[in-house]
Formats: structure tokens, C-alpha cells, sequence
């Protein structure tokens, strides 16, 4: 049976870059969501910190993260994030799932 392979990334747009920030995440939605090994892709804002954006991502395998790195969406978006924000991104895997 396949592994799952969550993803947390945490962005803190850079100072002025907050709109498009979000913008650029916005765009990532539908299409990772359509990927057919994606589980869950969703976006979330941090109320105590503005400017921070949470992805939460839910992968079948780590096959299914490799064809979402190779996705066209995924090589705009890493060709504009670091102008945009700070970025921290968790790889995981599960130990007591449901």
C-alpha cells in the first residue's frame, strides 16, 4: 500500500507583496487539486500574523509529489516565490492516521 505524504508550507510575504502573494497561491489551486494523486490542497491565512499564508497539502505517494514538482504550475510558482515570500515547507509522513 502507498505511502501518503503530507505537505505543510508557511509563506510570509515579503513586506508590499502580500497581494500577490495571494494571487500566486490562488493560481495553484485548481490545478494541483486536479493532479491525480493530490488528496487535499488548501489554503489558509494566519489571523495572528498577517501576510502568512499556510498551503496544506495531501499527496497518494511520494510519486504523486514528484509529478506535482514537474507540473507546470508548480515551475511558475518556484520561479516567483522567493521574490514574494519567506517560505518554510514541511515534509511529512504519517504515523497515526485515520
Amino acid at each position: 500500500m502507498p505511502t501518503p505524504v503530507k505537505i505543510v508550507a508557511i509563506l510570509t510575504a515579503r513586506p508590499g507583496k502580500e497581494a500577490e502573494l495571494r494571487a500566486l497561491l490562488d493560481t495553484m489551486l485548481a490545478p494541483s487539486r486536479a493532479e491525480p494523486g493530490n488528496r487535499r490542497y488548501d489554503l489558509w491565512t494566519d489571523p495572528a500574523t498577517p501576510g502568512r499564508l499556510i498551503v496544506d497539502e495531501l499527496y497518494a505517494d511520494a510519486d504523486a509529489v514528484a509529478a506535482h514538482r514537474a507540473s507546470a504550475h508548480y515551475k511558475a510558482y518556484l520561479s516567483q516565490i522567493e521574490a514574494l515570500a519567506e517560505r518554510q515547507a514541511f515534509v511529512l509522513d504519517p504515523v497515526a492516521v485515520a
